[in-house]
Order: C-alpha cells, then sequence, then structure tokens
C-alpha cells in the first residue's frame, strides 16, 4: 500500500522558523518532524511513499533521499513555488501514487500512538476515510460532524471533530478534477453530500505543530518522556 505525505506547505505560520528549512524538517527532540511520520507509516507495512514539495523542497530530498534507511522507497513530486494546495498536490502525484486507495498525511503533524487502526480499505461506495481528533484549543469548534461513522457537514447545533490531516482516498476522489492549484475540502464536501465519506477517531496523543508555540511546547514534552 502506498501513502502520501503532504510537504509542500510555505509555512508562514512558522517564521522565522521556516525562513531556510521547510517545515516538516523542523526539529522536535532532535529529530525532524517528517521523520516520526515515516517510522509510523513503515511500522503498519507502508512500502512505497510519495512526498510533495515546493518551497525548499531539495532541502527534504537530501535529507530523506531515497527511503532506504527505513526500508522504503520514497518518491518526489515537485511543485511550482507556492504548491498546489492539497487536491491540487495530490492529482499532480496521481501517477505515483497509481490506482488504488492510498493514504494522505499531513508534513506537520505529531502523533504519538500507532496508526494500526487505520483502515487498509474503503467500504463499497466510498470514497474517502477521515481521522478525526477532538477538537484542540485553536479549532475549538471542529471542522465535521461525525454521526454512526458516516461525516458531514458541521451545524451550528452539531457537535464537531477536527480533521487530523490523514486520510485514505480513492483516485475516484480526483477524477473529474483538472490538475492545478485545489484545495481539498471542496471535493471532501461534495462527497459527503453523497454519503461517501467515512471516518473514525485517532486514538492517542495528535499535535498540529502550526506554530513556533506549539513547537515548543511539543519539543518541551517530548523530552521529558525520554
Amino acid at each position: 500500500m502506498k501513502a502520501m505525505i503532504l510537504a509542500a506547505g510555505r509555512g508562514k505560520r512558522m517564521q522565522p522558523l521556516t525562513n531556510l528549512t521547510p517545515k516538516p524538517l523542523l526539529k522536535v527532540a532532535g529529530k525532524p518532524l517528517i521523520e516520526y511520520i515515516i517510522e509510523k507509516l513503515v511500522d503498519v507495512g507502508i512500502t512505497e511513499i510519495v512526498i510533495n514539495h515546493a518551497w525548499l523542497g531539495g532541502q527534504l530530498e537530501s535529507s530523506l533521499g531515497d527511503g532506504s534507511r527505513w526500508g522504503v522507497k520514497i518518491d518526489y513530486s515537485p511543485e511550482p513555488e507556492g504548491g498546489l494546495e492539497t487536491a491540487g498536490g495530490i492529482i499532480k502525484a496521481l501517477p505515483l501514487l497509481g490506482y488504488e486507495p492510498f493514504w494522505v498525511i499531513n508534513g506537520d503533524i505529531f502523533i504519538d500512538s500507532d496508526l494500526r487502526d487505520l483502515p487498509t480499505e474503503l467500504a463499497p461506495g466510498d470514497l474517502a476515510h477521515l481521522m478525526l481528533v477532538e477538537n484542540p484549543e485553536h479549532n475549538p469548534q471542529g471542522d465535521f460532524a461525525l454521526k454512526d461513522g458516516r461525516v458531514s457537514v458541521k451545524n451550528p447545533d452539531d457537535y464537531g471533530y477536527t480533521f487530523a490531516g490523514i486520510g485514505l482516498y480513492s483516485p475516484e476522489l480526483f477524477a473529474d478534477y483538472a490538475a492545478g492549484f485545489r484545495p481539498l475540502k471542496p471535493l471532501l464536501l461534495h462527497a459527503m453530500s453523497k454519503q461517501q465519506v467515512a471516518a473514525h477517531l485517532l486514538k492517542g496523543r495528535w499535535t498540529d505543530v502550526g506554530t513556533p508555540a506549539r513547537l515548543s511546547q511539543l519539543n518541551q514534552e517530548v523530552e521529558d518522556k525520554q
């Protein structure tokens, strides 16, 4: 099974830390954030990984190489300056991802649990299966509603959950969309309207490492555990 790590973002909220370093290479307890993600994927049997990049992408390729040190094959999907947004990046990488469902995971998250509860197949008729988490302080209202394992648009009275930046996608989710700059959420909302998106809650600690303050706090907590 294949997985894609999203690593093309500019990381503006992390400036000045990302002025000279792509965000996925920022270190947590002395190790680049993206290496934790690679290790999690290897632990669940992923053997092929696609990584997209735009800002300082050459550093990612130099740092990670072909993946042989983790026993995986890494392919890269370079994007133009500024990137193509999430769906645009996935669409560009589809020739590398193949025809079977594949995982996509954000390159700027940290999780301390394994990913063994992630699905490896989609239910008949589904185009996506998302991982959700309880809402962090920076996203108190959540992104989507979840009921009976199905994801929907969150109404004002619904209890919401936050999208973890981890999903299993069918290539068919992207089949009707042209290449270019394209966010993912409109595609997911369209599929949700047709009841084609499932989800469940991710267990364990999850951190969206989106600001220098969150990175500093995460570093302290991980180092304290070592």
